[in-house]
Parts: C-alpha cells; sequence; structure tokens
C-alpha cells in the first residue's frame, strides 16, 4: 500500500510540473533542429570501389580465372593495400593531378579505406564538403594506387568496379536523428528539473506534510470551499 502511495506522490509530482516539462522538451527539439540546419557544415562522402583479381600475368592453365593461390595472396594484401592507397607517394600524386590546394596530411585525413566484409572488394572513401570535389578526389584515388600496386607488386590484380558519384546528401547530418538526441536530453533535463524543483518546494501541501514536519498526527482535516456565488461575489 505505502508503495502504491509511493508511486501515486511521484506521477503527482511529475504531473503538477507537465507544462514545465513539455516547454522543456520543446526548447531542446528546436535547439537541435536549429544546431542541425545552421551551424553544422555539411560534409559529403563519395566512395568509389575496386576489386582484386586474377593478375593478368596469372601461370597459364587457370582460363583467366582467380586461382586459389591468388584469392589467398590477395586477401593477405588487402591491409596492405590499404596503408599503400593512403600512403605520401599516391596522395601526393593526386593532389598534384587535380591540382588540389591541401596538403597531404589534410587530404589523408579524407580518406578512408575498407574492404566489403567476406569479399575482395575495396572501397575508397573520400569525405569533402564539395561532393563533386570528392567523387573526383575517390575516383582519382583509384586510379593512382592501382597503378602504384602494379608497379610495386609487377602485377596487375587491380581492376575498377563502380565510380564515385556525386553524393547528394550530407554524410554527415541527419536531422531526425540529431532532433531526437536532442529530444532525450531535454528529457533528463526535464527530470532533472522536476526532482530539483521537488526538493527546493517546502511549502506544506498534504496533511502527511504536516505530520511529518511536526511529528504529530493530524485530528481532522477541512476541505477547501468555494464561499462565492456564480457572480464572483461571497455570499
Amino acid at each position: 500500500m505505502e508503495e502504491q502511495i509511493d508511486l501515486k506522490s511521484i506521477f503527482k509530482m511529475f504531473w503538477d510540473r507537465k507544462l514545465g516539462i513539455i516547454a522543456i522538451i520543446l526548447i531542446f527539439a528546436v535547439i537541435g533542429y536549429v544546431y542541425t540546419t545552421f551551424f553544422v557544415n555539411p560534409v559529403y562522402t563519395a566512395t568509389a570501389t575496386a576489386i582484386l583479381t586474377s593478375n593478368a600475368e596469372s601461370e597459364e592453365g587457370s582460363n583467366g580465372g582467380v586461382t586459389p593461390t591468388e584469392v589467398t595472396l590477395n586477401n593477405s594484401l588487402l591491409s596492405t593495400y590499404r596503408e599503400i592507397a593512403k600512403s605520401e607517394t599516391v596522395v601526393n600524386k593526386v593532389i598534384s593531378n587535380l591540382g588540389l590546394n591541401m596538403s597531404a596530411d589534410s587530404l589523408k585525413n579524407q580518406i578512408s579505406v575498407t574492404s566489403a566484409t567476406n569479399t575482395q572488394v575495396i572501397q575508397i572513401s573520400v569525405e569533402n564538403a564539395d561532393a563533386s570535389l570528392a567523387a573526383k578526389i575517390a575516383n582519382e584515388i583509384r586510379e593512382v594506387f592501382t597503378q602504384r600496386v602494379a608497379e610495386i607488386y609487377d602485377m596487375e590484380n587491380i581492376k575498377p568496379l563502380d565510380d564515385a558519384k556525386v553524393p547528394t546528401t550530407p554524410s554527415n547530418i541527419n536531422h531526425k536523428k540529431d532532433i531526437m538526441m536532442f529530444v532525450a536530453i531535454g528529457i533528463v533535463v526535464a527530470i532533472a528539473y522536476v526532482i530539483i524543483a521537488n526538493l527546493l518546494d517546502n511549502t506544506v501541501k498534504t496533511a502527511k506534510d504536516i505530520e511529518d514536519i511536526t511529528g504529530l498526527p493530524v485530528l481532522a482535516e477541512i476541505p477547501l470551499c468555494d464561499f462565492t456565488n456564480g457572480r464572483g461575489r461571497r455570499k
């Protein structure tokens, strides 16, 4: 019974301040929308892909297919290929070819090279504030990287798969997700507001409050009555 009374008190505590709770949540939702719309610089991600294939000079009898030996070799080289794609030689060559006005370190920070799970597909992604430039850089990195691997290993086992397309939506902005995150923060702030406001509120509201303060039992309660008539005048 005591637990039921406590739950009712907690519910009443939040219900009495429902307008404040709603206002706080709405304010944070608006802040989230304004922040993601006007204060976050959009960044676009373009991805070019390549695939590891059979060496063009593979031994006779393979009929142009990928042999088990080559598959094993390609898998072992995937991590090495990722490092080559972001190497100084490749990055500086891309900067020179495209006439980019940026340093090698700056371009490296925009590049990510991954391999699709359980495949021999290499994904070269570039993040840039210019969507068109991001696609150009991704495609150029793939070409320069492919040439560099051929020079190092003296084999041509990397072929282009898909060219990077110009992205139309930013990759770093998700209005729904960002607003929901701010709403969640607003809910936490609203809960903290209710708890703190309740702790600072020392007014007497119920007979139990009087008993808790004085330590004496309440013998009777007088209900709140309306002593005015319908016109607002006292009877």
